[in-house]
């Protein structure tokens, strides 16, 4: 491994120096043809709407980022990285943020967010169209697009669902492919980080041609991409304990001090790698509390800081310290920063002019990909006597073992185990493989059509008709998962003969009196102790539950634009068109891989048990169709006003019908001076998962509202809980919702001084406010909706009847919740030919969030307000912003990016004291410290041009993201400390590579 990281690092750093001794060297060369810099500085004619005319400017806010732009800024070997860095862009899901995500099939994409309203509400376009989605939810992945053929990006900031369609509720994001590619280019990169991990690199291959006279044309792309994948944080920001713990002197009444602190040298108390006895039962209560074991089954004392919580002297294990042993569990850094990616892809298009302003085209294109992700190590922690009203919780306990368990009878012996009825162990399990994601996909798309022009009416008008066919095959794989039924029979180990230690040891269930519940396979497990598990026994004990899912995509539509008429102020434009849609979602899970269905015999009722820790399947099917007509007009008015309106039927066949409309207006005073407004009627329709999902189960840990410390309050199911609890939620379709609907405004201007050539700058407010949006509410939010006393949440979650201490949570999606979004963007850009012919050129594009307020509908609960919060990918920062610098020449170009985010707050609605604190509550929290620091990047691009022939040209380039290896945007959390969506992860990296092109 060692020699594979130094190869790498020879390699890179010797393609660097070659890149910039090439620079160098590159001055000598010659000037462009004139042919290549006429094809430069040839015009783009983009407008945002289908309205197709020259010179038009529509009012809704546009921004467009060429080729030139994604060569010289992109940070990695795929163009979303490089959007994703648009202001406007905040809280999508990528590779680094969807690490998590295990039973949701998301793991590994690259989808975008515009607002951070859901990516579910951006719609994801490919030259116009949509494509097949590759997620049961709806999220269009990147990747699928064919990276090399982008030819510009176009970002509508703000509803645009009257033009194109459901879900472009925040906007549309539509990637425009160069169809008419003449030649051959060939481009790879490789990249690696400062530490010599994430090695990456990718390649394509482009050809296109002209035939028959030039009436036909084709185009083929194939493109291969890698990341190693880093599956460890090893980076030293993770490994300061930087961690929110309760305050202990704080009670549920204090008006004196806050109920959070925020501290260093922080780390979890209830686990360590080979096995923590948090509390034992029998004899003297906790006497063996704090015994923990290392390699080869050591027993060590486990020491705790100077601050603790709980209190070591409480009823329930402590789950955070200070000092002592803190750094002893390692989970923060066995777990995954970047995921393992294998992607292909190949795209072909053919083109025909049949006749003179009619063209039959068919394209095509295959993708496929891998993605291998450590989700953390396979923890557990039995926290607390008081989880399990009956005392010993036997053999379904996965952590809890009885007294006279051989194992631990070999570790502690019997004299210091005498009394002893029961221990909870809490584990990393550092034997156990870690729980990965290992999702693979399958995505074709296909069109078919035809367009053109014809005279009417004296005017040029442009059509098309297509027809389009997307499925996408899905295989959501997990890996290493415990299976809990034989989890509990091996870790319940016995010998086979009582009270002989040198026996063997055996499953209790094949040792009993109960030939019933016999298991052959099963193998016992020794869970104390660093590598003395029976690898026979993981096995056993641990499996690879997956879903297969098709996601299938009809589409035929039809386009018209043309000019009928004019009045006296100018031509009047009028685009018409139609499309019906049909998306179908089918799936296949292996009966052992699903939840156990059972129906009570006495009133009918049923229950699901979930054998799995993760995971736990259910075949999701169903479909839907949709038919939609559409109609935009502009219409001159004269004095430089321009009136621009759409509006758009859509008829559901599982939600309905619905009208969107948009109602826009420019106007031009001045020349270097236009005002821009739009009101628009947007609409998301459920997607295929929040309408037929059958079901899956994530799980993680809520922190329990109901506890106070040295108290015994009941939770759910009057029980007894301790601080954090593990939980299990399971996810279930709604074919009742109904479409969210949200209205928009946007108000904007732009100015282009004369006295300035080259400078332009816009400036746009704009508000997007829903209601009826889909929401499902998170295991979080239920437990503390329950603790203020609404029941309907205390009903949606019950205790696990198979893990004491555990809980099921059940999340089905409503249209309940309202939500508003407000901001202003800013984009200023300058370019300015010099008098060498060198072009400067300058852009800068900010946004400030004014507010995201989310109201769930719940009596007595605020609306929250995420803006100015920098705690997670729901978060959103007041500042988003990116400026970047380009020095052009004919030789080579060099480019500087800075990009970063504004500091905030670490939790919406706490509140920072450090004395005379108000009342601490679910909602408003107080914190001695609610401050996050925000992250500031620069980024380096060098381009050396290398010949410029008639024949085609060359370069070459170094790219080095991160120049100062500024750490990512901390949290004072556990695990990984970092915010994975606003901030980089990885530090410093560098990426060379070349490009030819042949024409």
């Amino acid at each position: 491994m060692l020699a594979s990281i130094s190869l790498k690092r020879v390699l890179l750093s010797g393609t660097a120096c070659a890149v910039l001794v090439t620079a160098a060297a590159a001055s000598a060369q010659t000037a462009p043809s004139a042919q290549a810099a006429d094809a430069r500085s040839e015009d783009i004619v983009v407008t945002g709407t289908r309205i197709v005319r020259d010179g038009f400017e529509a009012p809704t806010p546009l921004t467009v980022m060429s080729l030139e732009d994604i060569q010289n800024s992109s940070p990695t070997n795929n163009v979303a990285d490089f959007v994703n860095q648009l202001p406007s862009l905040a809280g999508s899901t990528k590779p680094a943020n969807s690490r998590l995500n295990l039973s949701s099939g998301q793991a590994g994409i690259n989808a975008l967010n515009l607002r951070n309203l859901g990516e579910t509400r951006t719609l994801v376009l490919i030259d116009g169209r949509r494509s097949v989605a590759s997620t049961i939810t709806g999220l269009v992945d990147v990747n699928t697009i064919p990276q090399a053929l982008v030819e510009r990006v176009e970002v509508v900031t703000g509803g645009a669902s009257a033009a194109y369609g459901s879900d472009a509720v925040a906007g549309v994001v539509n990637f425009v492919l160069n169809k008419k590619y003449e030649g051959l280019k060939v481009s790879a990169d490789a990249g690696i980080t400062k530490r010599g991990d994430g090695f990456n690199y990718s390649g394509s291959v482009t050809g296109g041609m002209s035939f028959a006279d030039g009436r036909g044309h084709v185009v083929l792309n194939a493109e291969v991409a890698h990341n190693d994948g880093i599956f460890k944080v090893d980076r030293a920001w993770n490994a300061t304990g930087f961690v929110r713990i309760q305050n202990p002197n704080w009670t549920p009444s204090s008006t004196t001090e806050p109920q959070f602190l925020v501290r260093r040298q922080i780390g979890a108390a209830n686990s360590t790698p080979g096995g923590l006895i948090l509390y034992s039962s029998g004899g003297t209560a906790n006497r063996l509390r704090g015994t923990y074991f290392g390699p080869g089954g050591s027993v060590n004392q486990f020491q705790y800081g100077a601050l603790t919580f709980p209190s070591p002297t409480g009823s329930s294990a402590p789950s955070l310290t200070q000092g002592g042993d803190w750094q002893v569990n390692d989970s923060g850094r066995r777990i995954g920063l970047d995921p393992r990616d294998d992607r292909y892809g190949v795209f072909g298009r053919l083109s025909y002019e049949i006749a003179d302003g009619v063209e039959l085209f068919a394209e095509g294109s295959y993708n496929w990909q891998e993605v291998f992700f450590n989700a953390g190590p396979n923890l557990s922690s039995c926290g607390s006597a008081s989880v399990n009203n009956a005392g010993i919780p036997g053999a379904n306990g996965l952590c809890t073992l009885r007294g006279e368990n051989a194992y631990l009878i070999k570790a502690l012996g019997p004299t210091q185990l005498a009394g002893i009825t029961a221990v909870g162990i809490g584990t990393t399990a550092v034997d156990l493989p870690f729980r990965a994601a290992n999702n693979k996909r399958e995505v074709q798309r296909y069109v078919v059509g035809a367009e053109g022009e014809f005279t009417a009416f004296g005017k040029s008008a442009h059509w098309d008709v297509y027809a389009q066919y997307g499925r996408a095959d899905l295989r959501e794989q997990l890996r290493n998962i415990m299976q809990f039924p034989r989890m509990s029979k091996a870790v319940d180990a016995v010998f086979s003969v009582p009270g002989d230690t040198s026996s063997q040891i055996v499953c209790r269930v094949n040792a009993d009196a109960d030939p019933t519940n016999n298991d052959p396979a099963c193998v016992p497990l020794n869970r104390l102790g660093i590598g003395v598990a029976d690898p026979a026994a993981i096995a056993y004990a641990l499996g690879d539950p997956y879903r297969d899912e098709t996601v299938t995509q009809k589409v035929v539509g039809a386009n018209l634009s043309l000019t009928p008429f004019a009045t006296w102020a100018g031509d009047v434009s009028l685009a018409v068109g139609g499309e019906y849609r049909e998306e179908k979602i089918r799936g296949f899970v292996p009966q052992e891989f699903q939840p156990l269905i059972t129906r009570n015999a006495t009133t009918g009722a049923l229950s699901t048990t979930n054998l799995w820790s993760v995971g736990n399947y259910l075949p999701s099917n169903g479909g839907f169709n949709v038919k939609e007509a559409y109609l935009e007009t502009v219409v001159p008015l004269g004095l430089g006003l321009e009136f621009n309106g759409a509006v758009r039927a859509t008829d559901y066949s599982t939600s309905g019908y619905v009208t969107t409309w948009k109602a826009g207006a420019t106007w031009q005073p001045l020349d270097a001076f236009r005002l821009r407004v739009t009101r628009s009627r947007d609409i998301r329709a459920p997607n295929l998962a929040e309408l037929f999902q059958a079901g899956s189960s994530n799980s993680d840990a809520v922190r329990n509202p109901f506890f106070v410390q040295n108290q015994n309050n009941p939770g759910p199911g009057n029980i007894v809980y301790p601080a954090s609890i593990s939980y299990s939620a399971t996810a279930v379709g709604n074919p009742d919702l109904k479409p969210e609907k949200a209205d928009t405004w946007n108000i904007g201007a732009v100015f282009t001084p004369g006295f300035l050539p080259g400078f332009n700058l816009s400036i746009d407010y704009f508000r997007i406010k829903m209601k009826e949006a889909i929401g499902t509410l998170s295991a979080q939010e239920i437990i503390n909706r329950c603790f203020e006393g609404v029941q309907q949440y205390c009903d949606a979650m019950t205790p696990d009847p198979n893990s004491p201490g555990r809980l099921l949570f059940r999340a089905q999606p409503f249209n309940f919740v309202s939500q508003v979004v407000r901001g202003i963007d800013f984009d200023a850009s300058f370019r300015r030919t010099l008098a060498n012919g060198d072009t400067l050129a300058l852009r800068g594009v900010a946004t400030r969030y004014i507010d995201n307020l989310t109201d769930q509908g719940i009596a007595g609960v605020e609306v929250i307000d995420t803006v100015g919060v920098n705690g997670g990918q729901a978060s959103t920062p007041n500042w988003l912003y990116r400026f970047n610098a380009t020095y052009d020449t004919p030789r080579w170009s060099v480019t500087w990016v800075a990009r970063g985010v504004s500091a905030g707050l670490y939790e919406a609605g706490a509140i920072e004291c450090r004395s005379a604190c108000p009342v601490s509550t679910t909602q408003h929290r107080t914190y001695d410290n609610n401050h996050v620091d925000g992250t500031f990047y620069v980024d380096f691009n060098l381009t050396a041009k290398l010949g410029i022939w008639e024949a085609g040209d060359s370069e070459v380039f170094v790219n080095v993201t991160n120049l100062f290896d500024a750490k990512p945007l901390l949290l004072p959390e556990t695990g990984l400390a970092a915010n994975s969506t606003y901030s980089d992860l990885l530090g410093q990296a560098v990426r060379v590579g070349f490009r030819v092109k042949v024409r």
